[in-house]
């Protein structure tokens, strides 16, 4: 794309984010400085007028003496230190940066956060933050609505949602508050509570639908409010004695002998997290499920036939995971078709929850909201885009709604600092059972009922004290850019465009620079995600293909030895998997790049696998209108100058490829 045609494209009209980031060049250094300084001055101004009638504890002619000046020195001396220190980073701000899933920070986020640390509340309560822990329910509310769930506090089944440090942690709630609505029916069965249309065993209990169960917990509930003080102190603690949070999986397990440990369900691209969290809850490692995927994104016939067998030998199933956004690829799998299987297996006695990961490409859904919350069509979405959304996508995004849980990352495609991860559940009556005391009554319906309750979010959460200056950063960014199409979609739409931009110089690459390799997109971003495979031309061996692309990507990767100005751009790799893929779809890449398929059982460990540059495009100014610039194109160049040098040095060096031709 030339400079006149990028130039032409600027327009007036066009929508305008030239205030939502500092810049790659700092552009906006002015207006952050003016921000800070003036709130900086603003709480100064609150210390001094808390009682000012007490006098400074400073005096004036503090900073006059010796200890004074010394300390002052030596934290100008560490603090410059530093500073440089710190130039060595990553330059995720800059439209050269084209690696892992961050970019630059939203000015109204970077700023609320800033303005907030002084104040350093804590929000495990109201009692340590005021303030700032209605503003991280608020965010759960307004996540909520970006993905369809009920977001209104006066509705019995409105969302909950709540910040984490990052998406493994939201992924861990989501397999806690899972199993404690699974199993919580059967603690109602061994507790013997009267007037409740209880299943009528234990397998059906803990196999219920988790609507059902949510409905069996609120029946519970009303129930339990209507009786005596003495009554209700009394059954609430021979419930709470049979729940598997009270008993351990091994006593709850050994109790309920005819049960097994449910299985969780997951695409075999699925983040590691899911492990982790298994072992960390004492589930297992053993009871992840790794199903196969199709065109890289869960395979539903798969899954349903897993489901089958689980019924047939009687294995329950706490969740099956969907992916909005993996984090090799960016693809998103089918929503919509999982919970029909989901449905399917219910009605058949197989009751699960349906989680989806989206922490990476759960900000996608603002591009199809309107400002009234409502879902745009396909049509209407696609008419920003060249090919997106395709209508899996759509689909996949339009079913968010009715899944159990979400987890999203404001911190990836939200734009802000680290530390904001957020978990989300449709209803939030089942977090009933993650509170740490009794939690049972919560029958009023005004909103202030609903805020109320969550002004003790430490007893909801897995963790304990945290930051609230993170919620603050996140709900005053939502408040400036509303998650929808007109407001923060501009952000994300711009991604879209240079995903596509991108994808579309990858195929001009591949032409141009055919004689020297085989360059390919695997296969069709979901998302603003593209990777591209590349194997030197004429060679046949999987070896040497991930040696050529590691001698690449050593080239773009953050090496604090050297002065970061000497890298033109900063890039990732990730690999394809048989086990992943599938062995057709191994095979038609394969194939495509002239490798023989025979060789991914190489010697050398990570050669049964193959090694693919991988290319996140959050950047909103990969392509500069301004200035005429595309640094989509800039890459490409890079790459094929890099490339052309490569290969001329295999060729004379060891001839590479020759032999292995057909």
């Amino acid at each position: 794309m030339n400079r006149e045609s990028l130039q032409s494209a600027f327009s007036a009209d066009r929508p305008r984010i030239d205030a939502c980031f500092l810049g790659p060049y700092g552009e906006n250094d002015g207006l952050l400085e003016r921000l800070v300084v003036e709130f900086l001055r603003d709480h100064v101004y609150w210390r001094r007028n808390f009682h000012p009638e007490d006098p400074p504890a400073i005096s004036t002619e503090a900073s006059r003496h010796p200890d004074y000046l010394a300390f002052e020195s030596r934290m100008r001396r560490e603090l410059h230190q530093l500073s440089a220190a710190l130039k060595k980073s990553v330059p995720f701000h800059s439209p050269r940066y084209l690696g892992h899933m961050v970019s630059d920070l939203l000015l109204p986020g970077l700023v609320a956060q800033i303005l907030t640390l002084p104040y350093n509340p804590n929000n495990v309560s109201e009692d340590a933050a005021p303030v700032t822990v209605d503003m991280e329910v608020q965010v759960g509310l307004q996540l909520a609505r970006m993905i369809g769930y009920r977001h209104d506090p006066a509705q019995p089944d409105c969302a909950f949602g709540h910040l984490t440090s990052g998406g493994t942690v939201a992924n861990y709630q989501a397999l806690r508050l899972a199993l404690a609505l699974k199993a919580f029916p059967v603690a109602l069965r061994d507790a013997g509570v009267p007037d409740l249309a209880l299943p009528e065993d234990d397998w059906q209990a803990f196999n219920l639908h988790p609507r059902a169960a949510t409905n069996l917990l609120n029946d519970y509930q009303s129930w339990l409010a209507a009786q005596s003080a003495a009554d209700r102190k009394r059954w609430r603690q021979r419930v709470q004695t049979g729940r598997i949070e009270h008993m351990g999986l091994a006593g709850f397990f050994a109790r309920h002998a005819n049960l097994r440990v449910p299985w969780v369900l997951a695409p075999v691209t699925a983040h590691y997290s899911w492990s982790k969290g298994l072992k960390l809850l004492g589930l297992g490692r053993a009871q992840l499920q790794l199903l196969p995927e199709r065109g890289m994104r869960l395979d539903t016939d798969a899954l349903e036939a897993m489901l089958e067998r689980c019924k047939r030998e009687r294995q329950p199933v706490l969740m099956t995971v969907g992916v909005l956004g993996t984090t090799e690829y960016g693809t998103i799998d089918p929503v919509d078709r999982m919970l029909e299987v989901r449905e399917r297996s219910s009605a058949a006695g197989l009751g699960h929850s349906v989680h989806v990961d989206a922490a990476w490409g759960g900000y996608l859904a603002t591009v199809f909201r309107n400002e009234d919350g409502s879902l745009r069509s396909r049509d209407e979405v696609a008419a920003d885009y060249q090919s997106f959304p395709a209508d899996e996508v759509h689909a996949a995004i339009a079913a968010l709604g009715e899944t159990d849980s979400v987890t999203i990352d404001p911190h990836k495609l939200g734009y802000l600092p680290f530390g904001t991860g957020a978990f989300l559940c449709r209803d939030h009556r089942v977090t009933a059972l993650l509170a740490e005391e009794a939690d049972y009554v919560f029958h009023g319906s005004a909103p202030k009922a609903y805020l109320e309750r969550y002004r003790s979010l430490g007893q909801f959460i897995p963790e304990g004290s945290k930051s609230g200056a993170n919620a603050a950063a996140v709900f005053v960014t939502h408040r400036v850019l509303p998650l929808d199409h007109r407001h923060f979609g501009l952000l994300t739409r711009q991604t879209i465009l240079a995903a596509e931009a991108f994808h579309q110089r990858a195929t001009q690459f591949a032409s141009d620079m055919s004689e020297q390799v085989v360059a390919m997109v695997p296969f069709a971003p979901d998302s603003n995600l593209v990777c591209v495979a590349i194997n030197p031309r004429g060679n046949r061996e999987v070896a040497a293909a991930n040696a050529f692309i590691r001698r690449l990507h050593d080239e773009m990767r953050a090496d604090p030895r050297q002065p970061l100005q000497l890298k033109q751009f900063f890039g990732s790799v990730t690999t394809l998997r048989p086990e992943a893929l599938g062995d057709a779809e191994m095979r038609r890449i394969l194939d495509a790049l002239g490798l023989d398929g025979a060789s991914l059982d190489g010697a050398d460990e990570g050669d049964d696998r193959l090694l693919i540059l991988r290319h996140t495009l959050m950047n909103p100014y990969l392509i500069d209108h301004e200035n005429g610039i595309s640094y989509i194109d800039r890459y490409f160049d890079y790459l094929a100058g890099r490339i052309r040098m490569l290969v001329g040095e295999g060729r004379a060096g060891s001839n590479l490829g020759a032999g292995h031709e057909h």
